[in-house]
């Protein structure tokens, strides 16, 4: 059984008359006649009762005709999507998101833009930290993901776009005595327990976080850690410590809780979404050059 015996029975089926399905399928009659006959040859029933007058479909052929055109139009649909996929306009695409990320508003925005170009395109999300999604990126169990910067991206395994960059925010307890000013030095916290996320959720920017205390001649006094960056805001407004927190999570609002900026040189912090090097389908490129396109009107 081939396709083309299938099209050749369904142009039959649908005009009842070999020589109109001949003239629309633009061939002969007899080669047509013939590929019919081995169509029935091969499924060992006839599709159609013949005289000189009319042709008619057998209890088998009308089955046979329905299931054909069920057939046909999923092939369609299937070359469609194929098509769709080759171009990026279709598929799936996994896509990961930092914790910390999900809070600022580009993170939202590039994805609804992104949305709003491609709707064919099924999204599945990740959502877990820097470390873990950069991991699963390289072993191929992930496509792309929206990662916290400072992160060592090696450039001969990973390509990325940076997406936004933030200043870090220090965030007080209810009822601290510097709560009541805008901008603090690090310099004025030397009492202050700090609470940090796990070193191994994010190396770079837990140590640019150290040593931002250390230029500012304060020793911190690391306190209970948080599960993630997000989580901190919690523990600071039960009173575990202070924290220093990229600005959007600022978003995050608990009782009591204020957000400061820090004097001096910025504290900075960073998304960015990142591929592996080699990565070559078009959907993925279709978020990277989003991904650019937004960072330059954000």
């Amino acid at each position: 059984m081939e396709l083309r015996q299938l099209r050749y029975f369904l142009a039959v089926a649908e005009t009842l008359n070999f020589t109109r399905a001949a003239e629309r399928l633009g061939m002969a009659q007899p080669p047509l006649s013939q590929q019919i006959r081995k169509l029935e040859a091969s499924l060992g029933t006839p599709l159609f009762h013949r005289d000189r007058r009319s042709v008619t479909l057998t209890e088998a052929g009308e089955q046979f005709r329905s299931d054909v055109q069920r057939v046909l139009a999923d092939l369609e649909a299937a070359r469609g999507q194929a098509l769709a996929t080759a171009a990026g306009t279709g598929g799936r695409l996994s896509v990961g998101f930092a914790g910390s990320a999900v809070f600022h508003p580009g993170v939202a925005q590039l994805m609804r833009t992104y949305r709003h170009r491609y709707p064919g395109v099924q999204i599945d999300p990740v959502e877990s930290n820097t470390p873990t999604l950069a991991a699963s990126i390289n072993n191929a169990e992930l496509d792309c993901a929206l990662v916290r910067l400072p992160f060592d991206l090696d450039h001969g395994r990973y390509r990325y776009e940076v997406l936004v960059e933030e200043d870090m925010r220090l965030v007080l307890p209810p009822g601290h005595a510097l709560a009541d000013r805008d901008d603090i030095a690090l310099s004025e916290l030397s009492n202050d327990a700090l609470i940090l996320f796990p070193r191994s959720l994010g190396p770079k920017l837990y140590d640019s976080i150290l040593l931002k205390c250390q230029a500012a001649g304060v020793t911190p006094r690391l306190a209970q850690q948080s599960p993630q960056i997000s989580s901190s805001i919690n523990m600071v407004a039960a009173g575990f410590g202070v924290a220093i927190v990229p600005e959007s999570i600022a978003s995050v609002h608990a009782p009591g809780v204020s957000y400061h900026r820090l004097t001096g040189r910025p504290l900075v912090s960073g998304i960015a979404l990142v591929c592996r090097a080699e990565e070559a389908r078009p959907a993925v490129a279709n978020l990277m050059a989003a991904c650019k396109a937004i960072r330059g009107a954000l």
